[in-house]
């Protein structure tokens, strides 16, 4: 999902996750309305790391499964918890971060922290994983080890992925669609006004001339929003 900030992309994420409840209209999945509320079946990873501090690499991903299985204390003991200890364990071995384990949360680089955020989310085995910019405050190498890493998580998982992005190269890079997010009104004396829309929605793997001729003008028309020439 591209476009301009403040074109509805992060409410369109929200009302995905269930935080927001449109006001007509309704979300499907397999014909089925989205519950209003948030829910194991909907993961999130946010552009800020959203780890726990006071707990250890291994501790934050055990976390969302322990709080699952003992509502009540939030901890498990014995059986219970090895097995949970070992599908965090095998977790973080899928994105690289076993050998990080017994570290605490805040000792780890901005992309092993995102690395972190995204096994407390795949851990729960969601439908679909909601990424709100993930990659926009890391470094270029790291963000292209975070796009091997997210692919290679979508494949062995069969997750829907959602992801917001302002790089236009990152959405074709990673997407099979994108969403092209636009404020139809341009009213200098109400630039807060609402009226967001999908102004175009691109299937990447279509590619007949007239897909081409979309996915040249959505490029062309989200590098102007980045460059301040079209002001919302």
């Amino acid at each position: 999902m591209v476009g301009a900030s403040g074109g509805g992309k992060s409410t369109f994420l929200r009302m995905l996750l269930g935080q927001e409840t449109p006001t007509r209209g309704e979300f499907l999945v397999d014909g089925k309305p989205l519950p209003d509320e948030p829910g194991p079946d909907r993961g999130i990873v946010f552009q800020r790391y959203s780890v726990f501090p006071h707990l250890t690499v291994l501790e934050n991903v055990m976390l969302g499964l322990e709080l699952e299985r003992a509502p009540l204390l939030g901890k498990l003991f014995g059986r219970k918890r090895g097995e949970v200890r070992e599908r965090a364990a095998a977790m973080l071995d899928e994105v690289g971060l076993y050998h990080a384990r017994d570290k605490y949360a805040t000792e780890l680089s901005g992309g092993m922290q995102q690395r972190l955020s995204i096994a407390q989310s795949v851990i729960k085995q969601p439908r679909i994983l909601l990424l709100d910019e993930p990659f926009g405050a890391l470094d270029p190498g790291i963000s292209a080890d975070m796009h091997k890493l997210i692919l290679r998580l979508w494949e062995e998982h069969h997750m829907t992925i959602f992801m917001v992005t302002h790089d236009i190269k990152e959405g074709f890079d990673l997407g099979t669609r994108i969403l092209v997010f636009d404020k139809v009104r341009l009213d200098p004396q109400a630039p807060n006004a609402f009226g967001a829309t999908i102004t175009y929605d691109i299937p990447l793997h279509v590619t007949s001339n007239k897909v081409l001729e979309e996915m040249a003008e959505a490029k062309a028309r989200t590098e102007r929003f980045s460059d301040g020439l079209v002001a919302a």
